[in-house]
């Protein structure tokens, strides 16, 4: 019985056997684990880049500023303003009656490093590791931050965009004749409308924000899967247990949903990794462009366009690629194992 679970859940053996084909893979089983070591890790990034300690002790109490906004007068500064902590007069107010533990990169992606040496963008150094941008931003934590916003905007686009592309995918699919008809000339000429037109005619008047973008981006990317579950559910329809179900009564919504949707939705899990790649590219794109996130924000796209302004620091420029196709190219792979594991000539037997 061992053998039919996984995780505590009992599993069949088709299952069974599209795990094993997954971990087969190596380069996506890996990949899997690398980009999920990633993406948990940005998580915490707070604890990761920041320009706050993230425990202090002072004068016998502890003090979590990464967590919780103090005052420098806690800390027996003069000001009731928000504390400094890389101020070296309250530094050494604190070190005087206690300890600060500051995490790994002492930058949070909008610090700007006031004691360059040189001009920025500044060279990579023992105090900024990959340099800094032409703004004087540490590099890294902008990197770190941008990583985790990219991904987290990924994978929201994706999940919407899947919901609704699956739903109309299967009303077309599962009812065909005019409303398959219709919803396919409606798919045309939609998908014929400049998204980029349409999101610099908003960006005119409105100032884009984490969400707006994604509102504006689901309106177009639902009809990635849209095909594919199309097929599935035309194909579905004419089986012998969904006719069944229709002489015993069950109502349309059901068969759909629990009959047909499970077999169709083992092509549209095949696609889903590069969907969440085309949103991530969709949304760099968007702040390479200047027509993303609002200025000053984390993000891998405008770390790539500051690259492109500044030629003559070629670490803005590398970095940012390197990351960009890490994570892309993660994707890919971890795409490829699903596509394996799914593959119905491996999962015979």
């Amino acid at each position: 019985m061992s053998g039919n679970r996984f995780l505590g859940i009992a599993i069949s053996p088709l299952t069974r056997r599209r795990l094993d084909n997954f971990r087969g893979n190596r380069r996506g089983f890996i990949s899997l684990w690398l980009f999920l070591a990633l993406f948990l890790t940005s998580l915490v990034a707070e604890f990761i880049a920041n320009d706050k300690p993230i425990l202090v002790k002072f004068d016998g109490a502890y003090y979590m500023p990464v967590l919780t906004m103090y005052p420098e007068t806690t800390f027996g500064g003069e000001f009731p303003t928000e504390a400094d902590y890389n101020d070296p007069f309250l530094k050494g107010l604190i070190e005087a009656k206690g300890w600060m533990v500051f995490p790994p990169v002492p930058w949070h992606h909008t610090s700007i490093n006031y004691l360059l040496e040189v001009p920025a963008p500044a060279p990579p150094s023992e105090v900024n590791w990959l340099g800094t941008d032409d703004q004087a931003r540490d590099l890294l934590a902008r990197l770190i931050y941008g990583f985790r916003i990219s991904v987290l905007f990924g994978l929201l686009l994706t999940l919407a965009s899947t919901i609704i592309g699956v739903t109309a995918g299967a009303v077309q699919g599962y009812f065909g004749g005019w409303v398959d008809l219709g919803f396919q000339r409606f798919m045309e000429i939609w998908s014929g409308i400049p998204r980029l037109y349409v999101l610099i005619i908003l960006a005119s008047f409105v100032e884009p924000n984490f969400w707006w973008l994604l509102s504006i981006l689901i309106l177009f990317h639902w009809m990635s899967l849209v095909s594919v579950v199309r097929a599935e559910f035309l194909r579905g329809r004419q089986q012998d247990y969904v006719r069944a179900a229709r002489a015993l009564g069950v109502g349309n919504i059901v068969i759909m949903f629990r009959h047909v949707l499970p077999n169709a939705m083992v092509a549209a899990l095949t696609l889903l990794p590069f969907v969440l790649n085309s949103s991530i590219t969709a949304l760099t794109s968007l702040d390479f462009l200047g027509l993303g996130l609002p200025p000053g924000s984390a993000s891998l796209g405008e770390v790539l366009a500051q690259g492109k302004a500044n030629l003559q620091a070629p670490w803005i420029g590398i970095s940012s690629f390197c990351v960009l196709a890490a994570l892309l190219s993660l994707l890919i792979f971890v795409g490829e194992a699903v596509r394996d594991a799914f593959d119905p000539r491996k999962t015979q037997g």
